[in-house]
């Protein structure tokens, strides 16, 4: 698709695209920068930005073998680069599905056979991204007919698995909606929920029909003395970099940094939403642990006018009850979250710190 890049056309396209892309990845670093002071860790901010910072590249080798049309490396980097940079995407509304996924049934979303076939998804699209760039260089060092068939098979089947995966999050995110569900949606994050939803049910349609339709041209391949429509240069740069662009600056207008951040250390239902189930704790190392002040109590020294005497003042520790474990874990998610506090006068007696957003519903 595309063919090779010439100075008439492809380099005034590329630069536009640069300036984009290049707009986008300083608007993720942005954000990004500005949560981690909030102690807010979102870090598909930095794949949103090490997405367009490989399409920065690519543009940039695609450029340079414009200008050099003999190099062979840079004709190999410029392909590596086109291929491989989407996988971020694919990625990011992948785990974006799974939070989905765990609102509408938390015990199932949760669960360690579905956490264990996401890391395995992930787990086999690296191992595919190998395999394409892998099959992408060798192409070019081989002139065998059988060596080539080879390698274009394995380039077919990493790109349809591949674009299955990116039709993955719909199949998901319906199935979580039409299943019938025993408790309330854990809501989670900034914003409506529905919108959550329509955002990544538009990225995960936009990212297939780019996956698709380079599936659909790779099966095709037509001679290149003779190339159909679908390798057209308009082709190539609308359904490769134009599609994308619209996914990384729809995430980033829509501020998905808010709309999809749950809390740090979530690991159970009810920790999305703010909040704990019950049976959902779990044991770490310092609850095993007791305290000094748990063990020997508090130790204090009286002066008398004869010998000294030592007072052992036992200190009696109790567990949290779940409703204010419930609460600080509320308060740490919206602290996160929002990064600010105010003081709101309640008509109780004292103050109330309350953490607030002008968009929290």
């Amino acid at each position: 698709m595309g063919g090779q890049p010439n100075r008439a056309l492809d380099i005034p396209i590329c630069a536009f695209f640069l300036v984009l892309f290049v707009s986008m990845a300083a608007t993720h670093m942005t954000i990004f920068q500005i949560n981690r002071k909030r102690d807010h860790k979102f870090l598909f901010s930095m794949l949103l930005f090490g997405f367009c910072m490989a399409r920065i590249v690519a543009l940039s080798t695609r450029i340079a073998w414009a200008m050099h049309p003999r190099s062979f490396n840079i004709a190999i980097a410029a392909g590596i680069f086109t291929q491989a940079g989407v996988l971020l995407l694919f990625v990011v509304n992948l785990l974006f599905s799974q939070r989905i996924l765990r609102a509408y049934h938390p015990r199932l979303g949760w669960h360690p056979v579905v956490k264990w076939t996401y890391v395995a998804l992930l787990g086999i699209v690296i191992s595919l991204l190998i395999m394409v760039i892998t099959a992408s260089v060798a192409l070019f060092f081989t002139l065998s007919p059988a060596d080539r068939e080879r390698e274009r098979v394995i380039q077919l089947f990493a790109g349809t698995f591949l674009a299955l995966v990116a039709f993955l999050p719909l199949p998901v995110v319906a199935a979580s909606w039409l299943a019938p569900r025993k408790t309330r949606v854990e809501k989670f994050g900034q914003g409506r929920f529905r919108t959550k939803v329509r955002l990544l049910l538009s990225t995960s349609t936009i990212l297939t029909l780019g996956a698709g339709f380079r599936v659909g041209a790779g099966f095709a391949a037509p001679p290149a003395s003779r190339p159909a429509w679908f390798d057209s240069k308009a082709c190539f740069y609308a359904f490769n970099f134009g599609l994308e662009f619209l996914v990384v600056f729809a995430y980033g207008v829509t501020r998905f940094d808010r709309r999809f951040h749950i809390p740090n250390g979530s690991y159970a239902p009810g920790h999305c939403a703010g909040g704990l189930v019950q049976g959902s704790n779990k044991l770490t190392l310092a609850d095993c642990i007791n305290r000094e002040a748990e063990v020997f109590g508090g130790v204090e020294q009286a002066a008398g006018a004869g010998a000294g005497e030592t007072t052992i003042t036992v200190m009696e520790t109790t567990p949290l009850d779940e409703d204010t474990a419930a609460r600080q874990w509320t308060e740490k998610a919206r602290k996160e979250l929002y990064g600010v506090a105010r003081s709101v006068d309640s008509q109780s007696e004292g103050q109330s710190e309350e953490y607030f957003s002008a968009e929290e519903e």
